[in-house]
């Protein structure tokens, strides 16, 4: 059960398997690279959500990367069924699923990870810098729905120390200029985490990238605070 990641909502948390990036700062790398062994079936995910009928109000689908799953739509709509309200975490790979889902209803809220400027995003995600133009195009293609309201929701950026700086920030804050919603997200290291030895920025730089990020979105926060 989550209060915290979807607004306004007393949820819980879906998570699914697999993912296109590698991320070194992951906290749920095991669904990445599959040595996570799946803990229930959909039916026992619908099971589990129909005797929580009035006492959720919602359901977060996190990964992984969600979209990389081609029956999501189905997921979706059966979780829509019994009457919640359902948030997408995604990484903005696929602009035309997202749009599909929103556009059918099956979603309510999304939460794009904006992980870093242009410059260093192949970097940031484990990705080869060379051929990731196409990828980062499909990223700004999602950003644009949530920008322009074709769907609720917010951006966010997991921020460490060494792969974050207040350029990049502001990098970040232009390419989402006006969003509703923007979070900092201090990095917290866990044993899950495929690179050892990464850090957040103190508490003082934070705010330094704080306020980096509300020169383009004035109504970023640092999630947590």
């Amino acid at each position: 059960m989550t209060l915290l990641d979807f607004p306004g909502k007393v949820a819980c948390t879906v998570f699914l398997g697999g993912c296109n990036f590698r991320c070194p700062f992951c906290h749920n790398f095991e669904l990445v690279d599959g040595t996570m062994a799946p803990q229930m079936d959909d039916a026992a995910l619908l099971a589990f959500l129909s005797r929580r009928r009035g006492l959720l109000d919602g359901v977060c689908v996190t990964g992984g990367e969600p979209t990389l799953r081609k029956d999501l739509p189905q997921l979706l709509r059966q979780i829509k069924a019994l009457g919640y309200a359902v948030k997408l975490d995604t990484n903005g790979t696929d602009p035309d699923a997202v749009a599909a889902l929103a556009a059918d209803g099956i979603v309510d809220y999304v939460a794009m990870d904006f992980k870093n400027s242009p410059e260093r995003y192949a970097e940031t995600v484990g990705a080869e810098p060379a051929s990731f133009g196409a990828t980062l195009d499909l990223i700004r293609r999602t950003a644009a729905l949530i920008l322009a309201g074709k769907v609720d929701g917010e951006f966010r950026t997991t921020v460490v120390a060494g792969l974050h700086d207040a350029d990049s920030i502001r990098s970040i804050g232009a390419e989402i200029r006006g969003a509703k919603r923007y979070f900092l997200q201090p990095f917290v290291d866990r044993d899950t985490v495929p690179q050892r030895g990464l850090s957040a920025p103190d508490d003082a730089e934070m705010d330094v990238l704080l306020a980096a990020a509300r020169e383009f979105v004035p109504a970023a926060e640092i999630r947590g605070r």
